[in-house]
């Protein structure tokens, strides 16, 4: 990532274009019920900077690498059109499976929160349970817990949620340590763990793959450093992955399914499709799925849509600040 960082485009160019919007979502997920981005655009198209409001400036640096590596830098050749896709289910009661699902035309795989702080195993268990009636013996279920569980809650958990043919279980446990030690308690089990905040949070986003903590990696572009960086990493860790999105509009989405186009291989449904858990999007087509999959396409924001979901001039202000700080940070790194 250094190289390119030597080659970050001027502040004022980023400032000129920005655009911050904050977007109602339709059910609360991951503690957010408004999500807010940056928009900018760069030569090679619009792109986003997103990181999550509660990340410190550290950690957002790559994400902005990310947005200008989509922006600035040609991306690699895509090798497909479509991008099969997930359905996300947040951390709702079963009574309200069937409407989230219905936002997800043709997907056969969900990917079904668990772990959420103030809930318990029974109520995992019922959402699974009602995904897995849904899509019935063919379709995929998976969860993701976000790290919410230790070695011994994840392994009770695997327990209960067992007989509903898990595809996988994503982050189970926080610590990577923790991950190696599940899946050796897990071999008789034919469960693959994967890796999501493991990668992207992490420091060194293959230590997890050298410790043999994972069977597969969740890879996101923005937060890797860009579309070049994630794949990288991808041909270094030497696994499995799927390409997954962190609650991006519609152009963060199509940078994940510029990634997900360019990968030899892509052996999953990838969770590119959580524009639908918004009111609203800030472009004319939104990237939702049309029979389980969606395009690989360069969307461009609606001018009215941008409008509509302006943020305020206080969190825009708040946002132009973080910018600053963030391109400041990338400054530094790319001069260490």
């Amino acid at each position: 990532m250094s190289d390119r960082l030597a080659a970050l485009p001027p502040l004022d160019d980023l400032l000129a274009t920005a655009r911050v919007v904050a977007i109602p979502l339709r059910t609360r997920f991951r503690g957010v019920d408004v999500r807010e981005a940056m928009l900018l655009e760069g030569p090679e198209g619009w792109t986003e900077f997103s990181p999550f409001v509660e990340y410190d400036d550290a950690e957002s640096a790559a994400w902005l690498a990310g947005a200008i590596d989509f922006g600035w830098m040609p991306a690699p050749p895509a090798l497909r059109d479509r991008i099969p896709v997930n359905a996300t289910l947040p951390a709702v009661g079963p009574g309200a499976v069937a409407g989230v699902l219905a936002l997800y035309p043709g997907c056969r795989t969900v990917k079904v929160k668990v772990a959420e702080r103030g809930q318990t195993l029974a109520d995992d268990v019922a959402r699974v349970a009602r995904a897995r009636e849904l899509l019935g013996p063919e379709g995929r279920v998976r969860i993701d817990a976000n790290g919410g569980w230790n070695v011994d809650e994840a392994e009770h958990a695997v327990h209960a949620l067992a007989p509903y043919d898990l595809e996988y279980l994503e982050q189970p446990c926080a610590r990577v340590d923790e991950l190696a030690e599940l899946r050796s308690r897990l071999h008789d089990w034919d469960i693959p763990v994967a890796a999501d905040e493991s990668v992207r949070k992490a420091a060194d986003p293959l230590a997890v793959a050298r410790a043999g903590a994972a069977d597969l990696l969740v890879v996101k572009a923005q937060p890797l450093g860009g579309i070049h960086r994630a794949m990288d990493v991808v041909a270094e860790a030497g696994l499995p992955v799927n390409v997954s999105s962190a609650l991006d509009t519609s152009i963060g989405i199509a940078m994940g399914a510029r990634l997900a186009a360019a990968l030899p291989e892509l052996p999953y449904d990838c969770g590119l499709a959580t524009v639908g858990l918004f009111e609203r999007d800030v472009v004319a087509e939104p990237l939702v799925p049309v029979d389980g999959a969606i395009p690989v396409v360069r969307p461009v924001p609606d001018p009215a849509a941008l409008d509509a979901l302006a943020a305020s001039p206080e969190r825009t202000r708040w946002w132009r600040e973080r910018l600053r700080r963030t391109y400041a940070e990338l400054e530094r790194v790319s001069s260490s």
